[in-house]
């Protein structure tokens, strides 16, 4: 009996350490910055992906599948047609988009034989108020009835698609090398696949080991490619993409599992995987992530903006050289769940809040 209480009072003592840890390390300071916020137009039931047409219009999709043109100035929501269909279901459904021009990007949970799905990416023209045009660039080769961890967030960068995709919950996949599940691709604008940046990888893909990352920005200086992804309990992270690298998990991971126990052995680092620039312990739940260079916000140039769903907060990064140095958290549970953000060409910042009334939200001194 004495045995067994020493056993539980050493278990207690070290989960209370481990918070300790925890709050010792991520306690982001909140700051006095003043800030004037808007919603633009009707609410968006949890929209999800946010970019522009031009300097006012921007599309904006909806997880149900929907797909909006929406002017910042006029606050007018408009419909686009033709948008394909999406496996809705948890967090699935139409997710990121960029657009080019007129071309617009979308990725998206792609309804699969079975009652499954893959992440996949879509192209299409933007002509008027529809798509025309539209062909499936990519589908991922890891098939789910899974509603959970699809990851698609996208980048366009020179003449390639940088596009993410989760574990789909099975966190085993992501260190599968035949698999697509846990990576970030690489793809031309033809959906050509790049080369593997690994041995034994699957054509296409340049990093490996990620859980589900829901942010991605290139550095607007450096051009290289920022990705933050979930953790479990604790451990959410940013990397600093390198061709060929794998970020681990889940043999690596700075998190704990839901019930509260280790992520397999417990490492935070191993030899052959690449350690995180930053990690949020506990998780932040991140989404959507945005360099910030403009001149409306002076104290947050040259930083890094980050959306939490858990905190339902706007983090600030500020980056000492090329790495993130220190947080603060500059706005707080004023919008809900941030699931992406943007920055404007005025400097404004916009935000989706991912709520059953969210939409799109406008922050700036104006």
């Amino acid at each position: 009996m004495l045995l067994e209480q020493v056993r539980a009072m050493r278990k207690a003592i070290k989960n209370i350490m481990f918070i300790l840890f925890f709050l010792f390390f991520n306690n982001a300071v909140y700051s006095n910055i003043e800030v004037k916020i808007e919603r633009i137009g009707p609410p968006i039931a949890h929209p999800w992906g946010i970019s522009p047409i031009n300097g006012t219009q921007y599309l904006v999709t909806a997880r149900s599948g929907d797909l909006f043109k929406v002017d910042i100035g006029t606050g007018r929501h408009q419909p686009i047609a033709n948008v394909p269909a999406v496996f809705a279901k948890r967090q699935g459904g139409l997710l990121d988009v960029a657009i080019e021009d007129s071309t617009v990007y979308l990725c998206y949970s792609r309804p699969m034989p079975g009652g499954k799905a893959a992440t996949a990416l879509y192209q299409a023209v933007l002509t008027g108020n529809a798509l025309q045009g539209g062909k499936v660039l990519f589908t991922s080769n890891f098939l789910s009835t899974s509603g959970h961890h699809f990851g698609c967030r996208i980048v366009l960068a020179d003449d390639f698609i940088y596009l993410s995709l989760g574990d789909r919950g099975e966190r085993e996949t992501a260190q599968d090398n035949a698999l697509y599940s846990g990576a970030v691709i690489r793809l031309g604008k033809d959906g050509s696949l790049a080369p593997a940046s690994g041995d034994n990888w699957p054509k296409g893909v340049t990093t490996k080991g990620h859980r589900n990352p829901q942010g991605m920005a290139r550095h607007p200086r450096t051009g290289a490619i920022w990705l933050h992804e979930h953790g479990p309990k604790g451990g959410d992270e940013i990397n600093i993409l390198q061709a060929g690298a794998n970020y681990g998990w889940p043999i690596v991971s700075h998190g704990r599992e839901y019930y509260g126990g280790k992520v397999g052995q417990g490492l935070t680092r191993a030899k052959g995987f690449a350690d995180p620039v930053w990690v949020w312990i506990p998780s932040i739940a991140p989404s959507g992530m945005a360099f910030y260079d403009k001149d409306m916000f002076p104290e947050l140039k040259g930083g890094l903006l980050v959306g939490s769903l858990k905190f339902r907060s706007l983090y600030h990064l500020r980056l000492k050289g090329e790495m993130p140095a220190t947080e603060q958290v500059i706005l707080k549970q004023k919008i809900g769940r941030i699931r992406d953000v943007m920055v404007a060409e005025d400097g404004a910042i916009l935000l989706l809040s991912d709520e059953v009334a969210g939409g799109l939200y406008r922050l700036s001194r104006d």
